[in-house]
């Protein structure tokens, strides 16, 4: 376990009451809890960022076409489409 350092955090009452009874139910303390919501809270936040990262290059430097090293997504795209619609047309014409 890291090491814990203690802060003071002041909430209202009603906050305090939503989460001791959200921590209640779930079968942890209230200090559990709030670590486990930062945390998450944390996560989101800094996968917002890297999202907003990628946009941002992207506007900056956008894809002017589909190619890439693999080749043209968007004809693999088109012919790939094709092949599944006409495999599931073909099922709906098959009887069992």
């Amino acid at each position: 376990m890291s090491a814990r350092a203690q802060t003071l955090v002041q909430l209202t009452e009603a906050l305090v009451d939503l989460l001791d009874r959200r921590a209640a139910a779930r079968g942890v303390s209230r200090s559990a809890l709030i670590r486990e919501l930062l945390e998450q809270a944390l996560r989101e936040d800094r996968s917002a960022e890297v999202s907003d990262r990628m946009i941002d290059g992207y506007r900056r430097v956008p894809q002017r076409t589909a190619d890439d090293v693999w080749g043209d997504l968007d004809a693999w795209t088109e012919t790939n489409t094709r092949r599944n619609l006409a495999a599931l047309a073909d099922e709906e014409t098959q009887s069992w």
